[in-house]
């Protein structure tokens, strides 16, 4: 065969396989790839996103708490840029000529053609006059978007706050891009998808130079954007203003519960701070500041994170405790020698009248007694050894809502703490440990670690004579016909209904000739318990909680004042005027408020 008509073949070969490689990817470019069309496409048209004002939010009088005030992000389009009057220009904007240099560069690098953002979040008043004189900066043009505000300056760390997104919550979200924000703690947090909204989108046809000339097909494939929904919370803004208002020179929280429904009226962790400092421009920089305020940690929520030992609150626990396993009855009587005796160690107690019966127990807040019921439990001959008594009473502590998260509508509760069986076993070693051994917490001592909620859900619980519900902040979503069907269900205690009637009797006689005295109000029956926590670092802690009226009550309320000693000289009368507060609308005792903003001890 000749070579020369061989070669012929090979080349035809070439070529045709070549071409056949051509139309094999021009079928796929322009039939089964339509990136390079979407590419085009991005060329000819400008997406801009609108944005949707978050749904506002309302205490349960529809007082307006967070609202939306618009803003303004300015946007660059290099490409279109002329020399203009730098100095005027970041007089206008409120911005240094070495960030506005800085942000140029910035988006020359990006794109000549496409935006960039200048500056995020102008106020109204920047804008007002920054639009009056636009025309002289092309290149620059504005994108409105909505910021919180604030009717009043409370309530911050429910309320939380919204910040830009990151890489990862984009990553995590599809729903999310550059440039978008989201609830970053709190309520904003909790509720990020009832109160975002939904985004809409204007697409603009642009020339080759990005410049708008019109809008594709007359809006037909725009999008509008969708309000966030409202919240209406269970929070009543005036009790809530009065609790931070008494508190404004301690540390510690307040937390005040509706026992008919869960409602959470009031929640204050102090020190607080401006929910108005993290909002905006202003926000990363105000909350570095609050960050390294480590002494007073501002930004900590106390009242659904911080473990305290509960103090003599929880003896109100040991006495149901006791009443259940048939250890107690409401007519035994232990007597007191200023405090409790046993081998080499003594637990103190203050002068009363002794000996005393479960109501003068709780009454006058006996440490003795409470030492002798709690004992009596854990050395209980019904069941086989200590470890498993003690486990039967930590089941019977745990059914009150301790030691695990009550699924508060917040997104950083924290459990608290009670320790179980095998920590003793762990620290004495098994076998080696007795009741004496950990007869602490009898008197709420020891390893105990309560968060503020869980010592309001435990007055609302007795209020409730057993039950409680899910302490929750918000009571209705706009558009939604009911909340969450697990904040209507009730949680019983697997104590007995009628083991609380000596309990609130007792409480209510520590206000009428007790220790808690100072809740006494007239016309209204509080039933209340005081507590006094041992700090090692300082001054006890000052601990109360109380609920009123003692019939078909209200309001139940937890106190913790750190550093307060004892519980009736700060958090009782915390507790007595914000429950007089919200029964009647009134408070009687200015001399009371007097005595609380007096308040001046070093904070360790």
């Amino acid at each position: 065969m000749n070579p020369f008509a061989e070669r012929k073949y090979v080349i035809g070969a070439i070529y045709g396989l070549v071409g056949l490689i051509f139309i094999i990817r021009l079928f796929w470019m322009q039939v089964i790839d339509n990136s390079y069309k979407l590419s085009a496409e991005n060329n000819s048209r400008r997406n801009v996103v609108q944005f949707p004002a978050r749904g506002l939010i309302l205490d349960r009088n529809g007082k307006l708490i967070v609202y939306n005030e618009a803003a303004y992000d300015l946007m660059v389009t290099p490409f279109q840029l002329k020399a203009f009057d730098t100095i005027e220009f970041c007089n206008l904007i409120g911005l240094s000529k070495t960030d506005l240099v800085l942000a140029l560069d910035t988006a020359k690098s990006y794109s000549a053609f496409k935006s960039s953002e200048v500056v995020k979040q102008l106020s109204a008043e920047t804008y007002a006059r920054l639009q009056e004189k636009l025309y002289k900066y092309p290149g620059f043009y504005v994108q409105s978007r909505t910021l919180r505000k604030y009717n009043y300056n409370i309530a911050a760390h429910l309320l939380g706050y919204v910040g830009e997104v990151d890489q990862k919550i984009i990553d995590k979200n599809p729903y999310y891009k550059t440039r978008d924000y989201i609830g970053i703690s709190g309520l904003e947090r909790s509720y990020e998808e009832q109160l975002r909204g939904r985004k809409g989108v204007n697409i603009f046809l642009v020339d080759v130079h990005n410049r708008v000339v019109g809008s594709y097909f007359k809006g037909k494939f725009d999008t509008a954007s969708l309000v966030g929904s409202d919240l209406t919370t269970t929070l009543d803004a005036d009790l809530q203003k009065y609790a931070e208002y008494l508190m404004q020179k301690m540390h510690g929280s307040v937390v005040a519960i509706e026992p008919s429904t869960g409602e959470i009226l009031a929640m204050a962790s102090m020190p607080t701070y401006n929910p108005g400092l993290l909002v905006g421009r202003i926000r990363q920089k105000n909350f570095r500041k609050l960050l390294l305020d480590t002494l007073n940690q501002p930004l900590f929520d106390r009242a659904v994170m911080a473990k305290y030992p509960p103090g003599s609150t929880f003896k109100l626990i040991n006495g149901m405790i006791g009443l259940q396993e048939g250890t107690l009855k409401p007519e035994y009587s232990y007597s007191c020698f200023l405090g409790y005796h046993a081998g080499g160690l003594t637990v103190g107690c203050h002068p009363h009248h002794s000996p005393l019966s479960l109501l003068g127990g709780i009454q006058n807040s006996c440490n003795a007694y409470f030492c002798n019921v709690f004992r009596n439990i854990i050395d209980n001959k019904n069941y086989e050894s200590v470890e498993e008594a003690y486990n039967m009473w930590r089941y019977h502590v745990l059914s009150f809502g301790f030691g695990k998260k009550l699924g508060v509508d917040l997104p950083n509760e924290l459990n608290g703490y009670i320790p179980d069986a095998g920590y003793y076993d762990r620290y004495h070693g098994k076998g080696r440990w007795k009741s004496l051994t950990i007869v602490s917490l009898s008197i709420g001592q020891g390893e105990l670690g309560i968060t503020p909620v869980q010592m309001a859900n435990m007055a609302a619980t007795i209020a409730n004579r057993g039950y409680y519900y899910t302490p929750h902040l918000v009571k209705g979503i706009k558009g939604q016909k009911e909340i969450d069907k697990k904040y209507r269900e009730k949680h019983f205690t697997d104590i007995d209904t009628a083991f609380y009637s000596p309990i609130i009797e007792g409480m209510s006689l520590a206000v009428k000739g007790g220790t808690a005295t100072i809740a006494r109000l007239p016309d209204i029956e509080v039933c209340a318990k005081t507590g006094t926590a041992q700090n090692p670092h300082g001054e006890d802690h000052s601990i109360f909680i109380a609920f009123a009226p003692r019939n078909n009550p209200k309001i139940a309320i937890a106190v913790y004042v750190e550093n307060g000693g004892f519980g009736a000289t700060w958090a009782g009368p915390i507790s007595s005027l914000l429950i007089e507060k919200y029964l009647k609308d009134t408070v009687s005792r200015p001399w009371l408020e007097e005595h609380l903003l007096k308040f001046n001890k070093p904070y360790r």
